[in-house]
């Protein structure tokens, strides 16, 4: 059981009175005088170490209209002060058997005013990032840097030597010390893998305060199960390479990733990052609001998974769920659930490869009445230029996809689809901006 009440002693054997704590407590304005209410203090003595608390209670302040807040929860006192550990220091207690119970820390706690519509702690101030990016992530880089003067471009030299293998050269890595650190990567092959993982290793060596890993598509993230015995789940492979990158000054790398292909992955990665999963679905949202029929607008998913997925960041659309069932040999398209009779249907999903599913889809949509049919994928992969398919080339293919939205997470695909309707991108600048600021 705790002991309370009992007089204290510095090490110079200084007796601590009610009046002496009292001024080491004091930090109101100006210097403490006796007799001026403070906070009421008691020493208590806990499994050997004693410590000096303060007895809170709440109530208004009389005079001046002023309501303090505080009471059962530890807030304040009845002056609106609110108790803040200020310092500690060692000191020795007498108990009531009589034995010093030998040095111990004394934590002084220093009292702070908190009035209602003032609140006491700050936002913490934006940092300036240092961000450094892949060859063909330039541009999304460059739109990055200039969603903020916080964030300062960098440069490094992507060379290779006669045999291949990379020879790379980060510049004013001086410059790099006791800074916050971004790299923005683009795993698009295995070839560039090995170039961007020396980097993501090499960065926060270089005594960064703090390093974050982008990589806005995980390229690996559809091979994550393993459904016969054989089967490489690639998806934790390249979660381990990344789990590897070095610790910096600050603690583990963070890595934002949009729209893994399936939220479970996070468990792939160890304990030395911290994968932050983000979604570019906020940018569909706003880009469906500038729509004419904005309120004709119903979600279609083209399976279960990208219900899963997406359904509850867009719970405030109407939503047609289809499904694939099998006839023979043949996987059909149906629909399992929803009326697109008369709305302009954007089918929602996390990547596209062939788009065969949504091109089968988009056909059952039109049968049952669909006005328009539009898609959003927030990785546009698209292998052996499949983008080609939905480009509109005659009007028949018009009446197909009237829209077809993309972010620029894959820079290859943005170059390779840029100006050809129906694509349009929507840039993760912004979100990615935002990101480095957590």
């Amino acid at each position: 059981m705790p002991v309370e009440g009992h007089r204290s002693t510095s090490t110079d054997g200084h007796r601590l009175g009610d009046d002496d704590i009292a001024t080491q407590n004091w930090v109101g304005d100006g210097p403490y005088r006796p007799g001026r209410r403070r906070p009421n203090l008691g020493v208590v003595i806990d499994f050997g170490w004693w410590v000096a608390t303060e007895r809170k209670e709440r109530k208004e302040r009389r005079g001046g209209g002023e309501h303090v807040t505080g009471g059962d929860d530890g807030e304040g006192d009845g002056d609106g002060f609110k108790s803040s550990i200020a310092c500690c220091f060692p000191c020795s207690f007498k108990v009531a058997a009589g034995r010093s119970q030998g040095p111990v820390f004394l934590f002084v706690f220093g009292s702070k005013k908190q009035t209602e519509g003032g609140g006491e702690m700050e936002r913490p101030k934006k940092k300036q990032v240092l961000l450094f990016h892949c060859e063909e992530a330039e541009e999304l880089a460059r739109k990055v840097a200039a969603q903020s003067d916080l964030i300062k471009l960098q440069c490094i030299n992507w060379r290779s030597f006669d045999d291949g293998f990379p020879n790379l050269f980060i510049k004013n890595a001086h410059d790099i010390r006791g800074q916050h650190v971004a790299f923005l990567a683009s795993f698009s092959s295995t070839a560039v893998i090995f170039e961007q993982l020396s980097v993501i290793y090499a960065l926060p060596m270089l005594f960064a305060a703090s390093f974050t890993v982008v990589l806005p598509f995980f390229p690996t993230g559809s091979f994550e199960r393993i459904e016969e015995e054989g089967d490489v789940a690639t998806a934790f492979t390249l979660a381990r390479m990344l789990s590897n990158t070095p610790i910096s000054r600050g603690g583990p790398t963070s890595l934002v990733i949009y729209d893994i292909h399936a939220l479970q992955e996070r468990f792939y990665f160890s304990d030395t990052i911290l994968p932050l999963f983000v979604t570019g679905i906020p940018l569909l949202k706003q880009r469906l609001q500038l729509l004419p029929e904005s309120d004709k607008v119903v979600i279609a998913f083209p399976d279960d998974g990208a219900w899963k997925r997406f359904h509850k960041l867009l719970d405030d659309f109407p939503v047609v769920i289809c499904n694939k069932v099998r006839e023979g040999d043949k996987r059909i398209v149906r629909i399992k659930e929803g009326d697109p009779t008369g709305y302009h249907v954007v089918i929602v999903d996390d990547l596209v490869q062939s788009g065969g599913t949504l091109v089968e889809c988009q056909k059952v949509l039109a049968a049952h009445g669909a006005a328009k049919v539009s898609a959003y994928v927030t990785h546009g992969v698209f292998p052996k230029k499949s983008w080609q398919r939905f480009l509109h080339k005659s009007e028949d293919s018009e009446k197909a996809f009237s829209h077809f939205w993309i972010t620029d997470s894959c820079p290859h695909t943005v170059k390779a689809i840029a100006e050809k309707a129906p694509f349009e991108v929507l840039s993760l600048a912004g979100s990615i901006a935002d990101a480095l600021q957590i």
